[in-house]
């Protein structure tokens, strides 16, 4: 098994732009494989994705050198076993806002004596070949998700956590928690206050940041802040809009078409 293409981006310090799967297509994470992405998360949370359509998303994925991850529905340790066996190269879990379920995210990632992943790593070890097993405990990245009041208050819990090794904001949520309206793209003081608590935490215990983002420019922001992961919309934001704007650019005239392709 080589070393997981997304540490080795942040051990160059070197931020990775991260696409995100909530379509049941294959087709349609095939288009995304060959958009360009460091990293391509299935989401299996939000999306309209289930576990057998999530493999075909990672065969998907395997077609370019774009690193898998997923976003499992829960903390809940069948679906992440599942989900690790089926190819992921990490696990971002929601809602993870105590050293206690932590500690559970990280032992569902974890082969013993580091966790208690049962063995059985059907897709992965021939997608990664026979060495996978040995490195396993060592490539798979472990990602809570910080999306709520508690979380923020128990951040040097969570990272304190042997196998943490990054945090993802949930921006929508978070500022749910603090009593603002679900969306991305925070730019609310106190809610920009704490993103940057998150970040500045993170950085302290030696961890890794990522976010979720709407616009390209606010990814880049984050990006310029320390982030080293930033999510762009979903495949199904990404076709809504270009949809739109070709509608209305027919319709009304302006716009870049984009040229040609076949």
């Amino acid at each position: 098994m080589d070393q997981n293409p997304l540490r080795a981006l942040w051990a160059a310090d070197k931020p990775a732009v991260n696409g995100w799967l909530s379509m049941p297509s294959a087709v349609s994470a095939e288009i995304m494989a060959n958009a360009g992405w460091d990293t391509l998360t299935v989401d299996m949370q939000h999306g309209m994705v289930d576990y057998q359509t999530a493999v075909s998303l990672m065969q998907a994925c395997a077609t370019r050198d774009v690193t898998p991850l997923v976003r499992v529905p829960w903390n809940e340790p069948g679906i992440i076993m599942k989900s690790l066996d089926a190819g992921a190269l990490g696990v971002i879990c929601p809602m993870v806002n105590t050293r206690a379920e932590a500690e559970a995210l990280v032992s569902s990632c974890r082969y013993y004596p580091k966790g208690a992943r049962s063995f059985g790593p059907l897709r992965a070890n021939m997608r990664y070949g026979p060495g996978y097993a040995a490195n396993a405990n060592k490539e798979i990245l472990v990602i809570p998700m910080i999306e709520t009041r508690e979380a923020v208050a128990n951040l040097d819990d969570i990272l304190s956590v042997p196998g943490v090794d990054a945090l993802y904001v949930g921006p929508a949520d978070l500022g749910l928690s603090y009593g603002y309206e679900p969306k991305g793209d925070r730019d609310e003081p106190e809610l920009l206050e704490v993103i940057d608590h998150i970040l500045a935490v993170a950085k302290k215990h030696g961890k890794y940041c990522g976010i979720h983002c709407g616009a390209p420019s606010y990814a880049r922001k984050m990006f310029e802040k320390g982030f080293r992961l930033a999510t762009i919309q979903t495949d199904a934001m990404i076709l809504m809009n270009a949809a739109k704007a070709a509608v209305k650019a027919t319709k009304e005239g302006g716009g870049d078409d984009g040229g040609a392709i076949y």
